[in-house]
């Protein structure tokens, strides 16, 4: 008996070993397909087309009212002081644009209340003539009401000290 166990066993390790080093998953990843993966895509490339085109009153209607922002070189901001924030930014006479980092996205569900979403960005301008972009890593935590999807807390970090 013993030796059929330990061939079953020494037979499922060199499965799992041979699945692992050819790439072949032993799961479905949900986290990178699916339908809510594919609703915070959306949610989210909506919310940077608003940003990249500098629409302010867009962009609030994806931010909860109790949002709070996390940002490790500015600090944490509430709902208004975003928005501020925001304003302030468009403002400015160089155009600031956000992309994804294909492949970097990563969806989990919050049973009962929505998603979290995690991923690289890169946040180009012009600067005396040049472009200049930067790569920073997010994770913002949605809650769907409906069919409504809106950001209450997101987290941004990576950025260099003198980034702002």
């Amino acid at each position: 008996m013993k030796p059929i166990k330990i061939t079953f066993i020494f037979f499922v390790v060199l499965t799992t070993v041979s699945f692992v080093s050819k790439g072949i998953k032993t799961k479905p990843d949900s986290s990178t397909s699916g339908k809510l993966y594919d609703e915070i895509a959306h949610a989210d490339s909506l919310l940077f087309d608003a940003f990249n085109s500098k629409n302010v009153y867009k962009m609030k209607t994806y931010f909860d009212s109790s949002v709070e922002v996390y940002q490790d070189n500015l600090g944490v901001r509430n709902y208004q002081q975003t928005m501020e924030a925001f304003g302030t930014l468009f403002k400015k006479s160089g155009a600031l644009t956000r992309k994804l980092v294909p492949g970097s996205m990563e969806v989990y569900p919050i049973k009962g209340f929505g998603a979290i979403q995690t991923g690289e960005h890169v946040f180009s301008h012009k600067e005396g003539g040049k472009m200049q972009s930067a790569t920073f890593k997010f994770m913002k935590i949605w809650k769907k009401t409906g069919n409504s999807w809106r950001i209450t807390r997101l987290v941004t970090y990576d950025h260099p000290e003198d980034w702002k």
